[in-house]
């Protein structure tokens, strides 16, 4: 008696399950958890980070085209002895002072000129004296010149420069961390979901293994009923026993199960853990089965035109086109027109100088052509069949991403074809087990069927009931799995996310 006691009140506890708890219940459909880990995913947030950071990158490529400011000021003192000159006859001590400011303003223009805007202005004393005599006298005397010059490429440097190259490397390495992320959107939804999936399979093994125990227990009590009137032995009443203890193992597995799949759950839809931890989730979504008509050539335009790691490659393969043009461009040998143009300004005083350059009276200027032939050009011309090659190799990598997409979407819908017809095998077989315990259960009853017998059609029963919930769940994750071959898992899921 102490026996059937001690499992009654194990049977009790497990009838009353979580409810016994005070921990917070939580309703959630999936949408509501994808919902969640796209606003708190830790995966989800850091990849968000990639896009802003290549779009800074890309701002600062423009940075090339910056013009260069420059402003000197100096200001001199210098004193030359007295002496003697050729005749013997002195010379007379000299000290020169004065000031010189400088300024420049350089750069290059995205068409590829290059332009050096200069400006100087200085003011000279130069003293002269005797030895033991004062200042006989003294010279001012001030000067500059204002101008700029300039130098166009006409053949390297002219379609694509350095940083016409960089500018364009940085955009589309913009556009490759843009399909990152939509490739970890992809990613962390198709989790989400797999995980919602798992804690409705491990909910209802616990089900499964919950009820499996009251059959066997309410079994066991019958048996034992008998065997105190003397109408069983008591070999068939330990049977009962050894298979109501294999059920209370299975319920406990079952249970550890279920909270280690909603720990998996959890950590995906939140960057709190800590919150979400005493909380008790409760899905929404019953498990199905939806029939759907697979059309492999659709899935594959899906997958040739959605496929993030696809997209990327296709950057990546545009990229080289971009390098390969820039390094052709290199092998051209340098000819630029070159030119320059200002004013001269003399006087004895800073506005004498200025006057001079606003009135345009002692203009310079120059111009020409400057060609410049590397002779071998042997780094130039091995960098240019260098890149041919790797833009062959990224074609093939390309295509071979293509065939691999193409084979794994072949998959995806062979198995979810598969799986969806084992989920009508496996209803079937557990309505062909219910029917045959229910049958085998009146025969007992009668008197013409043994607890042995009855025991194992109940574990068949189990089995059914366990295999068709796995089944249920395979051929969801294999529609979650074809979405994510496709790459069509936001479509799917009714997410318009722009990447920005």
């Amino acid at each position: 008696m102490k026996k059937l006691a001690a499992v009654l009140i194990f049977a009790a506890m497990l009838s009353a399950g979580r409810a016994q708890t005070n921990a917070p219940v939580r309703a959630l459909s999936l949408q509501d958890c994808i919902t969640e880990a796209l606003k708190h995913n830790f995966d989800v947030q850091v990849s968000r980070y990639n896009p802003q950071i290549d779009l800074y990158n890309v701002y600062s490529t423009y940075g090339g085209w910056d013009p260069l400011f420059k402003f000197s000021g100096t200001h001199n003192y210098n004193t030359q002895p007295s002496g003697l000159n050729a005749d013997q006859n002195p010379t007379p001590a000299v000290v020169t002072e004065g000031n010189s400011f400088n300024s420049e303003l350089s750069g290059i223009l995205p068409e590829g000129l290059t332009y050096d805007l200069t400006g100087n202005v200085y003011k000279n004393n130069n003293s002269y004296s005797t030895v033991g005599t004062n200042i006989l006298n003294g010279v001012e005397n001030s000067g500059g010149s204002i101008g700029i010059t300039m130098a166009q490429p006409l053949l390297k440097n002219f379609w694509i420069d350095a940083t016409r190259l960089q500018i364009k490397v940085a955009k589309n390495n913009l556009k490759i961390s843009e399909q990152g992320l939509r490739a970890q959107l992809i990613t962390t939804i198709s989790a989400v979901e797999n995980a919602y999936y798992a804690v409705s399979a491990a909910q209802g093994q616990l089900t499964v293994h919950q009820d499996a125990l009251k059959l066997d227990q309410t079994q066991l009590d019958q048996d034992r009923q008998r065997l105190e009137i003397g109408t069983l032995a008591q070999l068939s009443v330990q049977q009962d026993e050894a298979q109501v203890a294999t059920d209370k193992s299975a319920v406990i597995t079952a249970e550890s199960d279920l909270a280690g799949d909603l720990r998996t759950l959890k950590g995906l839809i939140t960057d709190d853990y800590a919150k979400w931890q005493a909380t008790d989730i409760e899905l929404t979504d019953a498990l199905d089965a939806p029939r759907q008509l697979f059309d492999l050539q659709d899935s594959w335009n899906k997958g040739l035109t959605l496929r993030p790691d696809l997209l990327q490659a296709q950057i990546t393969l545009e990229q080289q086109g971009i390098q390969l043009k820039f390094d052709r461009n290199q092998i051209y040998p340098e000819l630029d027109l070159i030119g320059s143009f200002g004013y001269n300004g003399s006087g004895q005083e800073y506005n004498d100088v200025f006057r001079q350059y606003a009135d345009q009276n002692s203009p310079f200027y120059s111009y020409g052509a400057k060609l410049s032939i590397p002779l071998g050009n042997v780094t130039a011309r091995n960098t240019l069949k260098s890149d041919k090659v790797t833009e062959q190799q990224d074609l093939l990598k390309l295509k071979q991403i293509e065939q691999t997409i193409m084979v794994q979407i072949d998959n995806a819908i062979g198995d979810a074809k598969s799986d969806f017809e084992n989920v009508a095998a496996t209803k079937e077989a557990r309505v062909y087990a219910e029917a045959a315990l229910d049958a085998e259960q009146k025969t007992y009853a009668v008197g013409k069927a043994t607890t042995f017998e009855v025991l194992q059609y109940q574990i068949k029963l189990t089995n059914a009931r366990s295999a068709e919930i796995a089944a249920l769940v395979q051929y969801q994750q294999d529609l979650c799995n074809l979405a994510q071959q496709e790459g069509s898992t936001l479509q799917r899921r009714g997410l318009d996310i722009e990447v920005k």
